[in-house]
């Protein structure tokens, strides 16, 4: 019997028509010396999509596949957008839930993906006051054989497409200092590795999306788009790094890399997310089920911004 009495899915959120834009971006970057201009450029990413972000649709889409897996309640909230975190924990309060395991939607160990969501959390369940439910976080996940067995059955999928393309995978870049801090690069190699071995495939490259720092700092390369420009071969793209194809895998894939791509005359297929795979369902149910050390501020170190998703 689990020692939880309800799962918290926790994600990154993101707007859901052209008017929440604005005031979702000046929400991921509060208190952060980003420029205006680049705020306003990133808006436009979502204006292309009519300024709907898939990811609210991805969460609900997992919540809703959750609740039919386990039996438990299943919450849902969002460190920067509608449903806001310390909003859902204050209804599982109001609902008398004790303690919580909370599922975040980020497989790898790094500030932004592990460590920013503890204090998320913890922000949370002070604003909501003492008698808040705890909240235990499960650790990074890459490494697992579910995860993997996911992502390696989306690969399958996306090769199909390709059969002799060359396996590409991607993960958002973070300053190379931050990288230098924590598991994120060590862990998204082993996953890397871990997939293409599943697929049969010793020839593989990770490389880096979404960067959005200033140029001079140093951030984590080669960029994908620069790879293509340098490998010249038909590819298979599997955005490893992400969860699901919210706005970083369907603008910086599906739109900029496409188009270098059809520009260099190169086949491109790209891997789904892992998302509601069935594996990823089961990895989630096991967490509740089975006894663990729940995660830590020092699971991972670094600290970087990921400016949209």
């Amino acid at each position: 019997m689990s020692r939880y009495d309800a799962l918290l899915v926790v994600s990154f959120g993101g707007p859901e028509k052209h008017e929440d834009v604005l005031p979702f971006l000046e929400n991921v970057l509060r208190g952060r010396n980003v420029p205006r201009e680049r705020m306003l450029e990133v808006a436009e990413h979502y204006y292309h999509f009519d300024g709907r972000s898939p990811i609210n649709d991805q969460n609900r889409a997992l919540v809703a596949a959750l609740k039919q897996r386990i039996s438990l309640p299943v919450y849902w909230g969002n460190r920067n957008w509608h449903p806001l975190l310390p909003d859902t924990v204050r209804r599982m309060w109001e609902d008398g839930v004790q303690r919580a395991l909370a599922f975040v939607t980020s497989a790898f160990g790094s500030y932004s993906g592990c460590r920013q969501y503890i204090e998320n959390i913890a922000a949370a369940r002070e604003a909501v006051g003492r008698d808040a439910p705890v909240i235990d976080k499960i650790r990074p996940f890459s490494q697992s054989g579910r995860f993997i067995e996911a992502m390696t059955d989306r690969v399958r999928n996306a090769l199909a497409e390709v059969p002799h393309g060359h396996l590409v995978f991607t993960a958002h870049s973070v300053p190379t200092v931050m990288a230098q801090s924590s598991p994120y690069v060590a862990e998204l190699e082993h996953a890397c590795e871990s997939v293409a071995a599943a697929l049969g495939r010793s020839e593989w490259k990770l490389v880096w999306q979404s960067r959005s720092g200033p140029p001079s700092q140093p951030w984590l390369e080669p960029d994908i788009c620069d790879y293509l420009r340098e490998v010249r071969r038909d590819v298979i793209v599997a955005p490893i790094g992400f969860l699901s194809d919210h706005m970083e895998v369907i603008y910086d894939l599906d739109v900029v890399a496409r188009q270098v791509a059809d520009g260099l005359g190169i086949r491109m297929a790209r891997a789904r997310t892992v998302e509601t795979h069935p594996a990823m369902i089961e990895l989630i149910a096991e967490a509740l089920e089975q006894e663990h050390a729940p995660c830590e501020e020092s699971c991972c170190a670094g600290r970087t911004v990921a400016v949209r998703r």
